[in-house]
């Protein structure tokens, strides 16, 4: 992969989530490379979400503080605060593209943060929002 690669919340709670299978194997190998690459991106929003998840709504959920040290890793990638300027754009692109205001949130983060790609498996493969397009990893010929 090159450039920015900003990740969804699912990509992330399948790397940590054991029982996701096959999700659970990909989602994994996806993060190392980007890790490798130092490309990966989220933005808080993510992270916050993530951290309900895996403490609170995956079937063997992990101690909070298990989750806060893998909060704390990703951290360290480039990371979109949420502010009002993301806020208000979000809205916009909630409106001409039909999404859910948290998909919207989550797809102009990955515009700020410079993303050329945006991992997730909730929106369509391949989808396009100016500059950043969608890739499912789950997805056969994806990634």
């Amino acid at each position: 992969m090159s450039g920015e690669v900003f990740l969804d919340t699912n990509i992330l709670v399948y790397a940590e989530d054991r029982d996701a299978g096959e999700r659970h194997r990909l989602a994994r190998s996806t993060i190392e490379q980007l890790w490798q690459d130092g490309t990966g991106a989220v933005s808080i929003q993510v992270l916050q979400e993530l951290y309900v998840t895996v403490t609170r709504k995956v079937a063997h959920p992990l101690a909070p503080a298990a989750a806060r040290a893998i909060v704390a890793q990703y951290l360290t990638w480039k990371v979109v605060e949420n502010d009002g300027a993301l806020l208000l754009a979000a809205m916009d692109l909630q409106a001409a593209h039909q999404l859910s205001l948290w998909d919207a949130l989550v797809v102009q983060a990955a515009i700020v943060a410079g993303a050329e790609i945006l991992l997730t498996e909730d929106l369509n493969d391949g989808q396009r929002f100016g500059p950043v397009t969608i890739r499912n990893p789950f997805r056969s010929g994806s990634a």
